[in-house]
């Protein structure tokens, strides 16, 4: 396995580690804050700190999707192009792409440091550049994701071969051997 592959899984394992904690956390935060509610004592700072978990979750769920290439796109309508023009489109995407994730991250770290001077309202101990911080690492994380991958999907690319195409073929490959093992 090459490093690049490893460093791949590597950080595509790290991730779905990270947004499964997140999904776990945010849901047991959701379901203590039900059942306390429903005794009459609920937590003051729930709303604040679910909603900061989801944006978290949705952030660092981006970055895997990004990693998997698993964003909504138009891939059967691309890879239908000749070579050239699906290698400009691919070109131009890349381009496009990391460079709002380059501004979101210069513009998300400024923030933290207008924001490291305030705090959440009901754990004023946390502060909102903690809690912000999402925006430019995970913009930081998505660029070096589309990097990564990069690679692999050129490679599709020019191909021909798209992830709708691939998720068909391998839907029917199932169904065709779910079919044999229940007529036998």
């Amino acid at each position: 396995m090459s490093t690049l592959a490893r460093v791949n899984l590597l950080l595509e394992r790290l991730l779905e580690v990270l947004t499964v904690f997140l999904l776990l956390a945010l849901t047991t935060i959701v379901i203590a804050a039900v059942g306390f509610r429903m005794m009459g004592n609920s937590f003051s700072w729930y709303d604040e700190v679910a909603s900061i978990g989801l944006a978290w979750l949705s952030f660092y769920g981006a970055n895997l999707a990004a990693m998997k290439r698993s964003h909504m796109g138009f891939p059967g309508l691309v890879s239908r192009a000749p070579t050239s023009i699906r290698a400009t489109l691919f070109i131009v995407s890349e381009v496009i792409v990391i460079s709002f994730f380059l501004i979101i991250a210069y513009y998300g770290y400024q923030v933290l440091e207008i924001l490291a001077w305030d705090s959440l309202v009901t754990l004023p101990t946390i502060g909102l550049n903690i809690t912000q911080s999402v925006i430019p690492i995970s913009a930081v994380l998505f660029i070096l994701c589309e990097l990564l991958s990069m690679p692999m999907a050129w490679r599709k690319m020019h191909s021909g071969l798209n992830s709708e195409s691939e998720e068909i073929e391998a839907a029917i490959r199932q169904a065709e051997e779910d079919l044999k093992e229940h007529r036998a």
